[in-house]
């Protein structure tokens, strides 16, 4: 469907849409609208986005009744201008109706998190500089606004607890310093090919000095003002890749990408981007 698990869609889809229906259903369209009543209807932007969750929204209203179809005028990635038609829809107006909240709720959410990431993406056009997401997510939504991350421009970082070792200030500070944090983790690795990359938070040059010590793979960078990130990026040399972290935002970020780094994480990619505004419009047959 979008490159993801599926099945993982559709288990959210259904909790979502069991959600808004409870045992009763849609009510008011039940109550006004003759049952086996036709029509057409229309996904149209209210403001200018980048396109994520159209193929979510599919399935939400097919989800609802597989005999409506959905027909995409555009396709997720793409720059969307107020007031372009993004999706026809034909089927039961009951049917479309009922999926109507939940489809565009999937679609707001996701094209927020692109619309949000391009922007990042472009303030950095040019330096070279990727950008990452975080572990800040809505509770079962990751694989989604994952997804909405990468449309928008962006890569991901590491999906969660289990694919990288991220040596963060909590692990330091309880292992009694950087380099025994690390060393606890490469004694503890497989030694094989399968073997999750380390990357080590560290706070000051001192901290960046004792991790190259060791053969990880990253260095976060972590709430450092740019003056001292250069002079930490100097320090690295190139021996390893380089991350920075903290209080990221559109105005400091291409800064931050001057300094020589050569990933920027954003946290509120995903934890405050505004949902875009989506209408549908629905004309009867």
């Amino acid at each position: 469907m979008t490159g993801i698990d599926s099945k993982e869609i559709i288990s959210l889809i259904e909790w979502a849409l069991r959600e808004d229906l409870g045992d009763a259903g849609d009510v008011t369209s039940r109550f006004t609208i003759p049952d086996q009543k036709e029509g057409r209807a229309w996904i149209v932007a209210k403001e200018d986005l980048v396109l994520a969750g159209l193929p979510v929204a599919q399935a939400v209203f097919q989800t609802v009744d597989p005999r409506i179809t959905v027909q995409g005028s555009s396709r997720d990635g793409e720059r969307i201008a107020t007031g372009q038609t993004i999706a026809g829809i034909q089927g039961k107006l009951i049917s479309i109706l009922t999926a109507e909240r939940t489809a565009l709720n999937f679609m707001q959410r996701l094209s927020g998190i692109a619309t949000m990431t391009a922007k990042f993406v472009q303030a950095v056009e040019g330096t070279g500089v990727k950008i990452l997401d975080t572990r800040k997510t809505t509770p079962i939504w990751r694989p989604l606004e994952k997804y909405a991350v990468r449309k928008g421009g962006g890569l991901n970082h590491r999906q969660g607890l289990f694919d990288m070792i991220l040596i963060k200030d909590n692990h330091i500070d309880i292992a009694g310093g950087i380099g025994p944090a690390i060393g606890k983790c490469l004694n503890a690795r497989p030694g094989d090919k399968t073997e999750p990359a380390i990357e080590v938070e560290t706070r000051t040059l001192d901290e960046v000095r004792e991790a190259l010590k060791y053969p990880i793979q990253r260095i976060m960078l972590d709430n450092l003002d740019p003056e001292t990130m250069e002079e930490a990026v100097r320090l690295i040399g190139g021996k390893v890749e380089v991350e920075a972290s903290g209080n990221v935002t559109l105005e400091n970020i291409r800064r931050i990408a001057r300094t020589g780094v050569d990933f920027i994480s954003v946290g509120s990619l995903t934890h405050s981007a505004p949902a875009v505004d989506l209408s549908l419009r629905v004309e009867t047959v």
